[in-house]
């Protein structure tokens, strides 16, 4: 199974408001840059994208190790809240209802697919690769400002 890096960032102009998202890709000494974005969204909805289109650019089942900044993409994901979620019906352990529940669907998919290894980082905070998805992210969510 091939071991890919992917990086991912989200960012948001206002919350709601514009949005962007970028990732970057590692694999063998190759690299691919993707980024996406929107014109009403929020910084939660960005990040989860990222994960979403970079996980979806793989061709076949791959080890993975993701960066990212996002406690509530990483922390939604290894402390099993998302699992949680959906096995309640989108709902959380306090029963009110699951934010982004379509986006969370996707990537659960996603993740059965592939064997993923998450990995937090501080945001803004110098790490190359994040800082180059921040980049991306930010200049998509300019393409949706007024």
């Amino acid at each position: 199974m091939k071991t890919v890096e992917i990086f991912t960032d989200g960012a948001c102009s206002g919350n709601p408001g514009p949005g962007g998202w970028g990732a970057v890709l590692r694999y063998n000494g190759i690299v691919k840059e993707l980024s996406g974005g929107e014109a009403q969204t929020t910084n939660n909805r960005m990040e989860l994208s990222a994960v979403i289109a970079a996980l979806s650019a793989l061709k076949e089942p791959c080890r993975v190790i993701l960066t990212s900044d996002s406690k509530y993409v990483t922390d939604g994901v290894t402390k099993g809240w998302a699992v949680g979620w959906r096995a309640r019906g989108w709902k959380k352990s306090d029963g009110n209802p699951a934010l982004n529940p379509d986006l969370w669907q996707k990537l659960l998919e996603l993740l059965e697919q592939h064997s993923v290894e998450f990995v937090w980082v501080k945001g803004h905070a110098g790490h190359p690769e994040n800082e180059r998805c921040d980049a991306l992210a930010v200049e998509q969510s300019k393409k949706y400002s007024v």
